[in-house]
């Protein structure tokens, strides 16, 4: 009992610092809409290829467009009546005859008009933004999932589609909480050849599952295959 004992320790301090894990993307997106709308434009050809400053989704903004031409000229019309405004005022305000009454009239309404620029100016940010958001760019990511076609109607919140960061790979191993010490200084072999990697983060507390150890995440540069299993060692 004492022989097998000792050999079931000995193979376990040997494989005590070997992982095995899968290569992932550095970093995995999902897109969701934040307006409504009717889908426009669905770029079915770029799902499964790098994204390349493409058009991914669009969403119907053409009333949007209408609205924001109407309130940049409503802005305008404002800018000329408080002009106007304020030449009145200012030309009651040298007549002595005229009472404060109506002096303290005429600043308000000039007051009134700049609310109510304010608030116009907040709506046309806003429709900014939302016309901005009904069209989906991605620049360089590698788009994993279209999760609408041209004519689905969206809501907030509604997955648009997937994306993920291929510039780097990311690998998660989990290793017990009393050999993390241990692993700071080591080197790390992938697949058996010593390499650069050098540990990225250590989560330092334990994982919900794994409750006796730390998730560990390294960065590898230059990948080219992802998905696959490494094997992961620290010697």
């Amino acid at each position: 009992m004492k022989t097998i004992l000792l050999c079931c320790l000995f193979i376990s301090s040997i494989f005590a610092n070997e992982y095995y894990a899968k290569l992932e993307p550095l970093e995995s997106y999902q897109i969701k809409s934040s307006v409504l709308g009717k889908v426009i434009f669905s770029n079915e050809e770029i799902e499964g290829k790098n994204s390349n400053n493409s058009l991914i989704v669009e969403i119907d903004s053409k009333v949007n467009q209408i609205d924001l031409e109407q309130s940049r000229n409503k802005l305008n019309f404002l800018n000329e009546m408080i002009l106007i405004e304020t030449n009145n005022y200012n030309r009651l305000n040298k007549v002595s005859s005229k009472s404060e009454f109506e002096k303290d009239t005429q600043k308000l309404k000039i007051i009134n008009l700049k609310s109510t620029k304010s608030d116009l100016i907040m709506k046309i940010e806003n429709l900014k933004d939302t016309i901005k958001n009904k069209k989906l760019i991605e620049e360089s990511n590698y788009i994993f999932n279209i999760a609408v076609k041209k004519g689905d109607y969206v809501n907030a919140g509604t997955l648009l589609y997937e994306a993920k960061d291929l510039s780097k790979a990311k690998v998660e191993i989990f290793v017990p909480i009393l050999e993390i010490d241990d692993i700071k200084n080591k080197s790390i072999y992938i697949d058996g050849k010593k390499s650069d990697v050098k540990i990225n983060k250590i989560y330092d507390i334990a994982d919900s599952t794994h409750i006796s150890a730390y998730k560990v995440e390294l960065i590898l540069e230059n990948t080219k295959t992802f998905s696959r299993l490494v094997k992961i060692e620290f010697k």
